[in-house]
């Protein structure tokens, strides 16, 4: 009856987001998501009333986010056409170099604020630093896939902080996204000057109008043999299955090739990268075997939506705030340190390394850099609903060559395990040479810029 009382409990957290959503004015104004809505009321009602709910109820609660996670992350690929590397890196080097300068600038300032700052001063550990990357750029599922890492090495505290930044990053990257958009809608730096209008009822509650709702994918299969949705879960199921394979036998030989190693990488390294990387290898095969057409992207992308909301209604209702509010002060520091990198980005480097529609395609990895992939598209969508700014199929290119490394791919997940065996220093010399390439790549197209506008 757990599993029942779990599956309740999270559905109604995430109903009353919805009804606050379309209730409140401000929450409208805001477009924070229904999860992030619910999560916080579930959180607030769980601090006043302890005796509420269950604690062996929201422990289980709390572990289902380390599980959603994977779900998304194998349907990541499913279903998808992508184009070739090199078509995609054509269209999106500038916003891949833009990204990849966010990443890489959070592990830098995140771990060399830590290890030369806030560890010294408040006691942290190193792996303190990788919050902010993992919460901001990964958001919640990245730091629910990360749990067992987090419990592997004793810190089952940073899950905690790693939520309590992604929620932050979230509520930060609308608030202070759309205060960028009105500067750079005053200063003419907007392609598509036509904005939604905030007298759009039905966009600021979140409710498409009756006729103009789109479909919600389509059925591949006939249901007399298996149904279309049990079809897609299916194929989720089996990525995520030849993940656990893959991972278990990484973990076998690791300790067969290294027995006596103290520094083991894979004995603690989470499964959702390599349910990604399953999910691409059943795409790929079914294209091969020209069968690819049983896969609808629609159909992986609901999946996806659903457990990416059930995942963050968990994650927030049960952060532990007596965890947050013992670090609030180290924890405030990296979080608005990590604000100040992406506002910095926007306004000083983005005009510079981008041709055209510079703010729609620094606004979108903003937003992501903040409060992952879906409030970049959220911001994108309200300065250039319409796509006249190109900066859609961009950002789209960009993430496809990305998010398999940053925010919550092969990069992230590797990291946190790196500062606990080989220490913070490190990685954070790592993560600044990879910074200082991409700043090297960054500074070729912004030379060739100045050139092209000279001509």
């Amino acid at each position: 009856m757990i599993a029942v009382q779990v599956f309740c409990l999270l559905s109604l957290l995430l109903l009353v987001g919805k009804l606050l959503r379309v209730g409140i004015p401000l929450l409208q104004k805001l477009y924070l998501p229904s999860s992030v809505i619910g999560g916080v009321a579930g959180l607030v009602v769980i601090q006043l009333f302890p005796g509420l709910v269950d604690r062996e109820l929201i422990g289980i609660a709390g572990r289902i986010p380390g599980f959603l996670i994977n779900v998304i992350f194998a349907t990541l690929f499913l279903g998808m056409a992508t184009p070739k590397v090199g078509e995609m890196l054509k269209l999106a080097f500038p916003q891949l170099c833009f990204g990849q300068i966010l990443a890489w600038g959070q592990y830098v300032l995140g771990l060399g604020i830590t290890g030369f700052v806030l560890a010294p001063l408040f006691g942290v550990p190193p792996a303190f630093g990788n919050l902010l990357e993992i919460g901001f750029q990964g958001g919640h599922g990245t730091v629910g896939g990360m749990t067992s890492v987090f419990e592997s090495f004793d810190w089952r505290a940073g899950i905690a902080l790693g939520y309590t930044v992604a929620t932050a990053g979230m509520i930060i990257a609308v608030i202070v996204g759309m205060a960028l958009i009105n500067w750079a809608t005053r200063k003419g730096d907007i392609v598509c000057a036509e904005r939604r209008s905030n007298s759009d009822e039905f966009h600021q509650r979140g409710i498409y109008r009756p006729g103009e709702q789109p479909a919600a994918g389509r059925q591949t299969v006939l249901c007399d043999s298996i149904d279309s949705l049990g079809w897609h879960c299916a194929l989720a199921g089996l990525a995520i299955g030849i993940g656990y394979l893959g991972l278990r036998g990484l973990q076998i030989g690791e300790s067969y090739c290294l027995p006596d190693a103290k520094v083991k990488i894979f004995s603690g390294f989470p499964l959702f990268p390599l349910c990604m990387v399953a999910g691409l290898l059943i795409q790929l095969f079914a294209r091969k075997a020209r069968v690819d057409a049983l896969i609808d992207r629609g159909q992986m992308q609901r999946i996806a939506g659903a457990s990416l909301d059930f995942l963050v209604v968990a994650a927030v209702a049960t952060i532990r705030i007596e965890v947050v509010l013992r670090n609030w002060l180290p924890l405030t520091i990296l979080i608005l340190s990590g604000t100040l990198l992406s506002v910095l980005m926007v306004i000083f480097v983005a005009p510079k390394l981008f041709r055209t529609g510079w703010f729609e395609r620094a606004i979108s990895d903003f937003g992501q850099s903040l409060g992952v992939t879906a409030t970049g598209l959220l911001l994108l969508r309200t300065v250039d609903p319409e796509n006249r700014s190109g900066a859609a199929e961009s950002f789209g290119c960009k993430q496809l060559l990305h998010e398999p490394f940053m925010g919550g791919g092969i990069c992230t997940a590797l990291a946190l395990t790196l500062v606990f065996t080989i220490g913070w220093f490190k990685v954070f010399i790592g993560s600044l040479v990879l910074l200082l390439v991409w700043s090297l790549f960054a500074a070729l197209l912004i030379v060739g810029n100045r050139r092209a506008r000279r001509m």
